[in-house]
């Protein structure tokens, strides 16, 4: 299945009677009222999905904030959105997909394929002209199976050796990677031999990523289009986004799922600042 779906598609698949289950991811740092967001307007039929509870594991120091969660545990909280098997899945939010990229990632992780992120998310779906609807969505309990290990990942130990990995991102926003603001991490800085490359910048001013050929020109600048390409961000959550613009420009990617709130938490490695 396609990594984006266009809201058109969408609509039309909600009008065929198309058996899809929307996931709204309306989460960002900072800003705890997701579900109330939900609350007040989302699209007609989707179910609200906990980022915090549901799409992490408990954090703590040397783990990093946002921790994979446990295979039992995601499936029995996709169970929970009415996920079955052979079911098609669009997620959204409404911050251009970057809440919702963690739940592609972990859902293609756990062995389901057909899964695909709303493109420019609630934004366009409004802008289309498309209803929304208030109040909260529940389905009947489903039967998915889910497992692991299906996406590609990188540890501490693989970035220490260097020699495993030849392309590492930094989506993080410039001057976090530079060292120049830290909002919220113990240390400033980036892990030693990252490329800056923030999330940010897969989108289009409407919210949307761009085109293929714009990503590919995007990543092949950062010399991502070659050999073994690792992403990290803050907690392993944005980082998702920019897996999924990889995937788009045809460049496939490990996710470092502790990033930089387990680095930055690990004693004795080191820091590196600067552009």
């Amino acid at each position: 299945m396609k990594t984006l779906m266009d809201v058109q598609d969408l609509q039309d698949r909600m009008t065929s009677g198309a058996q899809t289950i929307l996931l709204d991811v309306r989460w960002s740092l900072g800003d705890p009222h997701g579900h109330e967001h939900y609350r007040a307007a989302h699209i007609p039929g989707a179910v609200f999905v906990d980022l915090e509870t549901q799409l992490c594991a408990p954090g703590g120091p040397g783990l990093g904030r946002h921790p994979l969660p446990d295979a039992d545990a995601l499936q029995e909280a996709a169970r929970q959105w009415g996920l079955n098997d052979g079911d098609t899945v669009v997620a959204y939010d409404e911050s251009g997909n970057l809440a919702a990229a963690r739940l592609w990632w972990l859902l293609r992780d756990a062995g389901f394929t057909s899964v695909s992120l709303l493109d420019g998310g609630l934004t366009a779906w409004r802008a289309a002209g498309f209803d929304v609807e208030g109040g909260e969505e529940r389905h009947c309990v489903g039967n998915v199976h889910l497992s692991a290990g299906q996406m590609p990942v990188v540890d501490v130990p693989d970035l220490v050796d260097a020699a495993l990995v030849d392309v590492l991102l930094d989506a993080r926003a410039a001057e976090r990677f530079r060292g120049e603001l830290e909002p919220i991490d113990p240390r400033a800085g980036h892990i030693p031999g990252a490329v800056s490359a923030p999330t940010t910048e897969n989108l289009g001013e409407d919210r949307r990523f761009r085109p293929v050929s714009e990503l590919r020109r995007r990543f092949g600048a950062l010399g991502a289009d070659r050999g073994r390409v690792a992403v990290y961000c803050g907690s392993g959550i944005t980082a998702a986004h920019q897996i999924a613009a990889l995937e788009i420009a045809g460049i496939d990617a490990a996710l470092f799922p502790g990033s930089w709130s387990q680095w930055s938490t690990t004693e004795g490695l080191p820091v590196a600042t600067g552009a």
